[in-house]
Formats: C-alpha cells, structure tokens, sequence
C-alpha cells in the first residue's frame, strides 16, 4: 500500500490554508508542502512555521534566491498534493520508501529511526518491536513504520503463538500522544528525533522505552518526476546551503544526523 509530509533577500515566512489553491512555479517563490504538526521538523509557533525542516529549507530557498511559502498539509494528503501542483516540493520528514519512490523522486538529506514511548509510571517498557505482541501501539497515519509493525504481527507474533499487535493509526502525532496520555494504547511508536523532544517536553509524564534506533531509514525531499529541472536546481540550492556551513551548525542545534554515501547506499532502497 503507497502511504500519501526570483528574488529575496531574506525568507518570508508564511503558511497557506490546507483547503487554498496554492499555485506551483509561481516567479520567487518556492512552494512547500508541509504537515505542521510534527516537532521538531515542523510546526507552529504562534503562526510562524518552525523546526529543523522549515529553517533547512528558508536556508536552501535563500541559496536558491526564492521566497519559501508553506502549505500546512496532512501527512496522508501530502503526496496527491505534489501531484496535484499545490506545490513543488514536500518538506515533511518524509522516509525514502520503495512505494514513494515509484510517483515522486526523493533526495535524502537526514538519516533516523523509531522510538517506542511509554508513560513512565508504565510497567510495560518494550525495548524492541517483537515486544509489542498482544499490546495497543498508536501511531500518525501513513507513516512507514506502520507496514513495519502489521509484518511484524503476522510474521513474527502469529508464529511464535503470541497475540498480534493491536494498532490505532490517529490523524497528527500529538494525537496519538493523547491516546497514549489517556491509556487508548500502551506505546507510541514515533520518529526518534521526535521521541526525544516529546519526552523532554512532558518532563516526567513519558518516557523512551526502546534502548535502540529502529527501522533506520532516510529521509527525503519530495519532488514531482516530471519537474526535472527544479530537481537539480534544488539540488544545487542544496550544496550551495551546505557549503556555507549553516547546515552543519543547523544539525547540531537539533542533534540530527546527516546520511553518508554509506548510509545512502544501505538504506536508499
């Protein structure tokens, strides 16, 4: 199943309506599909687009002497909207999957893994998937690990005889971290950045369970197949934001990880 996140002297933060027309290609501006609901990469504060992703890409549209505009949009709706020119690009920590690399390109650019949450006062404190067996995970819509833990319960659970991993899927993150603050279900499965912010936040009330990345995975730009042209210019924006230094700094300040050509190589698929 395909799982569906010219001239400026400084960038103009702005956030379109998810139900506007946002047009594509528009001269000096850079269109950017965003799902606004998943710190650190992206978020609100107040009405100003924040996290990792948005200062990574004001950083490469400023490389690239362009205006980023962002489109707030569902992490499920992000692809039909590349698809349907609502903008050029997607910038959503969204994983490099063989499904999603069949309809858009993708350019990595970090590399992560899975976190498992639990509340702290839980006496259930899985460290790996193959604990989940017999219990309620929650996760955000459309994400990749989902395929994951649905293989994990019917190849691995059945097998051994355990019961399979009851899993709720909820529209944002901070919805499953509700579901999971009101006891819906035992764990939340997450993106480890992600994880670690959200623990930091609750200051006692969560906790990781998990003592290791799971599932490591890039994860990419999305990019329209048929806009070659603007691929490689944001590939040039790319390099010319990395050349500059400020990326390097910018993963420090979020304690992210930049994928090397090994990593590349073993996990692009």
């Amino acid at each position: 199943m395909i799982n569906f996140r010219h001239l400026a002297t400084a960038a103009v933060f702005s956030v379109a309506a998810a139900g506007a027309q946002a047009a594509v290609m528009t001269p000096g501006k850079l269109m950017v599909g965003t799902d606004m609901t998943f710190p650190p990469y992206e978020y609100l504060d107040g009405k100003t687009p924040a996290g990792f992703d948005i200062e990574f890409i004001n950083g490469v549209a400023q490389a690239m002497k362009l205006q980023p505009v962002y489109v707030d949009t569902r992490f499920t709706s992000l692809i039909p909207g590349l698809q349907s020119k609502r903008y050029e690009l997607i910038a959503s920590a969204l994983f490099i999957t063989p499904e999603r690399q069949k309809i858009i390109e993708m350019i990595p650019y970090l590399k992560t893994g899975e976190s498992l949450i639990t509340l702290q006062s839980s006496s259930f404190k899985p460290k790996k998937p193959e604990e989940l067996c017999g219990h309620k995970v929650g996760s955000m819509q459309g994400t990749y690990w989902l395929e994951k833990l649905h293989a994990l319960s019917t190849d691995y659970c059945a097998k051994q005889g355990l019961k399979p991993i009851m899993v709720s899927e909820y529209s944002t993150d901070p919805q499953t971290t509700q579901a999971l603050l009101s006891h819906a279900v035992e764990v939340q499965m997450t993106d480890a950045a992600v994880a670690s912010q959200l623990v930091a936040k609750m200051r006692g009330r969560l906790a990781v369970s998990s003592d290791s990345l799971l599932y490591p995975v890039l994860i990419g730009l999305g990019v329209s197949k048929e806009n070659t042209a603007f691929k490689q210019q944001l590939i040039d924006g790319i390099a010319a934001y990395k050349a500059s230094g400020n990326y390097a700094t910018l993963l420090q300040k979020y304690h992210l990880a930049e994928p090397q050509d090994a990593d590349i190589k073993a996990l692009k698929p």
